[in-house]
């Protein structure tokens, strides 16, 4: 029986395992985390809305019914192309060898501060649950220190939060500070009101969510503009350091800073391209062929955020993508002959910015406010995995419309890093 080998448990990669369920292969499914998550949730988990576990699935769990795939929670760090064979480490720390007939890397992407990584620790992105948590601590001891602050301008500078980067992420981030802000924590604090906290979202580009249509992209604008962000476009962010943000000539001292406005490759990308001899591309993306497959190695596959196709980097892409691998690799082993191309059907494009304010673009409909949050809101219900979740965000998401609240509030790290950084800066 043929091995595949299938690194990541994103979209991209348990969509491929999935969909050999029937298949007369073995499985083989290699990541860091033993768990899926829904990354287009995770800002809801930054912003105390959501749990990690309600927008997540333990892998074994998912591919429980799943007979011919295994789960081995390990690090990729090699390839022997000619022999086939994958190596790394498990998370015990011993080594991993795994051999392969067809391989498919999903390895995803992580954040990009543009050849300036020493803005990262003043700086943090959101990729996965660890990451949301840590923004979570973030932003509410953000409130707790305002509360402490003798100096005036010191309590400005922590009730300012800079969101660097006006995609989907960033917009949907910098509308939910301000609802935290106006809505969740309001009458909690004696020594301030929380609603004088300042939203700033910075961006290089001159709209926001680019790749929108420009007509949601101008109502998008609107939208967070009535909610108090102040939206700062076509500024390009120069420096980051633990008290501030400088972009151009214009300094933000902010308390809180968030970075969402790159992303490049998996650095597993890089070293799989140097096994084959092929050159990333801008990014860290790998240039594939048509069915997703290296030049001269038609065994391995690159997809999801991964791959350089020219597609965006969303969550239907690469579950499209999988899908469409899983049934190509299905049909080799049955020689029933290549599947059709792959064609990625634009099934619309969403984002939301607050309570009742999103702007969608589903075929020729061009959707904003209620409408298209009701919209957002069924459509992210849909995707994620198991019956459990779905009913568990519904129940808090309804009592977040119905009461203003949070469930996810609580500030677990004792020392979380905005605290060290003010500490030593005092």
């Amino acid at each position: 029986m043929q091995e595949v080998v299938v690194i990541g448990g994103g979209f991209a990669g348990l969509r491929v395992v999935r969909g050999l369920a029937k298949s007369p292969v073995r499985v083989t499914l290699i990541d860091r985390a033993n768990h899926h998550c829904f990354q287009p949730l995770l800002y809801q988990v930054a912003t105390g809305s959501l749990s990690p576990g309600e927008i997540s699935a333990p892998l074994r769990w998912a591919l429980r019914k799943q007979p011919n795939a295994q789960v081995v929670l390990g690090e990729v760090e090699d390839f022997d192309v000619d022999k086939r064979y994958v190596y790394g480490t498990a998370v015990d720390g011993s080594p991993l060898k795994v051999p392969y007939d067809h391989l498919v890397v999903a390895a995803g992407a992580r954040h990009s501060y543009f050849g300036n990584d020493q803005w990262e620790a003043h700086a943090p992105g959101l990729k996965t649950a660890a990451d949301a948590l840590e923004l979570r601590h973030r932003i509410f001891n953000a409130f707790e220190l305002a509360n402490l602050a003798k100096d005036a301008d010191e309590r400005r500078r922590l009730l300012t939060f800079v969101v660097i980067g006006a995609g989907p992420t960033g917009v949907e981030l910098a509308g939910q500070i301000v609802e935290i802000a106006r809505r969740t924590l309001r009458r909690e604090y004696r020594r301030f009101d929380p609603a004088d906290t300042r939203t700033v979202l910075l961006d290089a580009a001159p709209i926001v969510i680019p790749g929108f249509d420009p007509k949601l992209s101008g109502r998008a604008l609107r939208q967070l503009e009535d909610m108090g962000v102040e939206v700062r476009l076509g500024e390009l962010v120069t420096d980051v350091d633990e008290r501030g943000v400088t972009a151009g000539e214009h300094r933000y001292d902010a308390g809180t800073i968030v970075w969402a406005a790159g992303v490049q490759g998996s650095p597993l990308g890089a070293t799989l391209a140097q096994a084959v001899g092929v050159a990333a591309e801008r990014g860290g993306r790998i240039p594939v062929e048509d069915d997703f497959s290296l030049a001269g190695h038609p065994e391995i596959r690159i997809i999801g955020d991964l791959a350089a196709t020219g597609l965006p980097g969303v969550a239907p892409v690469a579950m499209q993508q999988g899908v469409w691998t899983a049934k190509s690799i299905d049909a080799f082993e049955r020689r029933t002959g290549a599947p059709r191309a792959f064609r990625y059907r634009n099934r619309g494009s969403m984002a939301t910015i607050g309570r009742r304010r999103a702007v969608a673009h589903i075929g020729k409909l061009k959707l904003s406010g209620t409408i298209a949050w009701l919209a957002w809101l069924f459509v992210h219900l849909m995707y994620i995995i198991g019956f459990a979740n779905r009913v568990l965000v519904v129940v808090r998401w309804s009592s977040a419309f119905i009461a203003g609240g949070r469930g996810e509030r609580i500030i677990t790290d004792t020392k979380p890093a905005n605290v060290e950084a003010d500490r030593a800066a005092s």
